[in-house]
């Protein structure tokens, strides 16, 4: 898996024999209650007030309904998640890596995004990496109280001997949480780039000029007041792909629109790379799968070898000749 979930983090307060935290111990704070109060994320939707009363398939509807505003709130973003995906392409060229940083849904969600990357492009699993508040447990059980301290996340961000090459993605649906925002100004003072995805404005984020790249998604009240897995989530998921896909893409681990660095760890996609190699060639299932065993299960490669009519030791050599874009390197033999 191409995440590291921190194990720094501890959730604080006695609890009781249901493992739930005592109120008694939780101490008062009329600042942290009107910040909350006030962010976008904490609204009542007036669009499903109604929705306790609603049938089965009344409440899909509104969800549903709910969903199918994201992208355009999305869309708004699009310059800043462009200059994203070009800041983690220059960091990955320069031998930089991706670090996500979350906590709660958002950090659970930087995990998914991290893990899926190795078996999508073929990447080193240290490449695109994860940080989560409270650790593993946090990522199968909610450690609510883990993303209370920054000190934490800037510990994190130190365990990872984070440097200038590298760029940490803090993912907070609130734009509040300490843990991303320690982890931010850690990643800052060393000099690597730094990116924040939110569901509120950016007004609302207090990050002392910490953020190089600010993606703010407001995407407005939830069905469910301050459910911030829902919209939110989907939001973030949304940019979390855009940012990978798109760097993976400006590395040439696309060709057209097909992924073909991906690595053949299971059945499926052993079956995917053979019908890639059929899709662009003229060979049979089985003149595919005799290719890819001769380019040492490397997709790129038998490409090359088969449109370009070389052997393998000249396939390699192109594509190194020319980054890795398969594109790039059949039209060098056109000149």
């Amino acid at each position: 898996m191409g995440s590291i979930i921190s194990p720094n983090t501890q959730t604080g307060g006695q609890k009781d024999a249901n493992n739930q935290v005592y109120t008694s111990t939780m101490k008062t704070n009329q600042a942290l209650f009107d910040e909350l109060k006030a962010l976008e994320t904490e609204q009542r939707n007036p669009e499903t007030m109604h929705i306790d009363l609603a049938s089965s398939a009344e409440i899909a509807k509104l969800i549903n309904d709910q969903d199918k505003l994201v992208a355009n709130h999305v869309n708004a973003r699009i310059v800043e998640i462009g200059d994203a995906i070009e800041m983690i392409k220059n960091a990955f060229l320069a031998g930089g890596r991706l670090i996500y940083t979350g906590a709660g849904t958002s950090g659970r969600l930087g995990v998914l995004d991290a893990a899926e990357c190795p078996p999508t492009f073929g990447t080193d699993p240290s490449l695109v990496l994860a940080l989560m508040a409270g650790g593993q447990e946090a990522m199968y059980v909610a450690q609510e109280g883990a993303e209370d301290s920054p000190e934490a996340g800037a510990k994190d961000v130190e365990g990872v001997n984070i440097g200038p090459n590298d760029v940490l993605c803090g993912l907070a649906a609130s734009g509040r949480t300490p843990y991303v925002l320690g982890a931010i100004k850690k990643a800052k003072e060393v000099g690597a780039g730094t990116i924040m995805v939110c569901c509120v404005t950016a007004g609302r984020v207090k990050h002392d000029n910490t953020i190089d790249i600010m993606i703010d998604v407001p995407v407005g009240q939830e069905v469910i007041m301050g459910s911030t897995r829902m919209k939110s989530a989907t939001a973030q998921k949304m940019v979390c792909n855009m940012l990978t896909t798109g760097s993976m893409i400006r590395l040439g681990k696309v060709y057209e629109n097909v992924m073909v660095d991906l690595k053949l760890t299971n059945k499926k996609l052993v079956e995917r790379a053979r019908r890639i190699i059929m899709m662009f060639t003229k060979l049979t299932y089985q003149e595919a799968a005799d290719l890819m065993a001769e380019a040492d299960n490397h997709v790129k490669t038998a490409l090359v070898m088969s449109l370009g009519n070389l052997d393998k030791v000249q396939a390699r050599e192109l594509l190194q000749k020319h980054d890795g874009f398969i594109r790039a390197a059949l039209e060098s033999l056109k000149d």
